[in-house]
């Protein structure tokens, strides 16, 4: 019985490596992580990311940053509630530099392939200066199309008043999408949003035209 046990066990702990190992082949950062928080597999790109993560006992991590380790603690313990948003990001900065952490929960049919692994750790470097993609700012922070637009204007350089007249909608409108924006990125200053929108750098990614 304790041998039937183990290798059920055993098989789904190289499915998380090998789910770990396909990112790292694509160039991205990632960890997956047990129900209790627990590290199940990690590729060797997040592994190196000392300035960032912090490598703790009982195959545990935390963010050196604290407030954006608080916001992992969250979506560990959320990660199994299917009410709550299904990906949660956030800005990780120390001292030279950011990037943005993705907790990504694995749910339905996955943890059928994935059981025992509640979610993912995906870190993406924030670099380069030019305005993202819609469709990257709309998948790192859960913006609506509308939301995505007001802050790839803003990382352009554009007023409120210039996005406004550009999208045929009213000022007022606009400032509550920016509002919305600085929430979800989780910044209260209009100009730090500007500057880590305008340093994303998706692997592999370009922006839009």
């Amino acid at each position: 019985m304790a041998r039937a046990s183990f290798v059920p066990g055993r098989m789904q702990l190289e499915r998380a490596r090998a789910a770990s190992q396909t990112l790292a082949l694509i160039g991205i950062p990632a960890l997956v992580f047990a129900d209790d928080g627990k590290i199940l597999a990690a590729n060797q790109l997040i592994q190196t990311l000392n300035g960032f993560v912090q490598w703790r006992a009982d195959d545990r991590i935390m963010l050196k940053d604290a407030r954006a380790d608080a916001l992992l603690r969250k979506a560990i313990a959320t990660a199994d509630q299917d009410h709550v948003p299904s990906r949660r990001s956030f800005p990780v900065r120390n001292a030279e530099a950011a990037m943005i952490a993705h907790v990504v929960p694995i749910r339905g049919s996955a943890r059928d392939i994935l059981f025992r692994c509640a979610a993912m750790l995906i870190l993406t470097p924030v670099s380069r200066p030019e305005a993202p993609s819609l469709e990257l700012m709309r998948s790192l922070f859960d913006l609506t199309p509308a939301e995505a637009r007001v802050a790839r204007g803003l990382a352009a350089g554009q007023t409120v008043k210039g996005i406004a007249a550009e999208s045929g909608t009213s000022t007022n409108t606009v400032r509550s999408h920016v509002k919305v924006v600085l929430t979800k990125v989780g910044y209260s200053r209009q100009s730090d949003v500007v500057a880590l929108l305008n340093g994303l750098r998706p692997p592999g990614a370009a922006s839009d035209a």
